[in-house]
């Protein structure tokens, strides 16, 4: 028997909140809490312990990026969280994929893609399109001087995955990586989990956000 997929919803617009929660529960995804400031999602992912978390970055009380920090340092693997924000470049995503959430979400997101995006990252995988996150990536990378990486061993990574780590932050997707290096799916994805585990990374968007804060990949110019 199936596992329901978990999720608390934290958005300090009730009206935000009941829409995806009608569309979450509409496809057995079970909605085990409900928060309107960061303070009360932290207290709720402890009290539910759920798979994924919906998290507007901009609300009252403790902000979305300062919860993500806290319900990410607690013990335990803990769960993934989606960042909810009205502008794709917003600097505050980018600053919580750096904490380690697992994507964002534009608010105008479609029913359908709300739902996979919440079944996707409960799976493990990263929800942004590569493309996506390079881009964002690009655009604050730049502005941020902190030492990335600086405990992330990158030496310990072995040619080829050091190759398919700075293939994955230009935005290529596994298909087009087992393509490029003529190798197939399945063999990326055992390159891209092992870069995972030898840096302690949790997905594939912190990936890319060390290879870019490291100097492995350059940011590309503006304009």
């Amino acid at each position: 028997m199936t596992v329901p997929l978990r999720v608390v919803l934290a958005d300090d617009q009730a009206l935000v909140r009941a829409g995806f929660r009608m569309i979450l529960t509409a496809d057995g995804i079970d909605v085990v809490g409900e928060a309107a400031n960061g303070a009360e999602a932290v207290d709720a992912v402890r009290r539910t312990r759920p798979d994924v978390v919906l998290m507007d970055i901009r609300m009252p009380e403790l902000d979305g990026l300062e919860a993500t920090r806290r319900i990410l340092a607690d013990a335990g693997a803990g769960p993934r969280v989606i960042m909810l924000t009205t502008f794709d470049l917003d600097e505050y995503v980018y600053a919580a994929l750096t904490a380690g959430a697992s994507g964002f979400l534009l608010k105008d997101v479609t029913p359908e893609h709300l739902v996979a995006a919440v079944r996707l990252v409960r799976s493990g995988d990263a929800l942004l399109a590569p493309a996506i996150t390079r881009r964002l990536v690009e655009r604050f990378a730049r502005r941020d001087s902190a030492p990335a990486a600086a405990h992330r061993d990158l030496a310990a990574l072995t040619p080829r995955e050091l190759e398919v780590l700075c293939l994955l932050a230009q935005g290529l997707s596994n298909a087009e990586l087992a393509g490029r290096l003529h190798l197939s799916e399945a063999t990326v994805k055992t390159h891209v989990a092992r870069i995972l585990a030898k840096l302690g990374l949790r997905d594939r968007v912190q990936a890319v956000v060390v290879a870019y804060r490291s100097g492995l990949v350059s940011p590309t110019a503006p304009g």
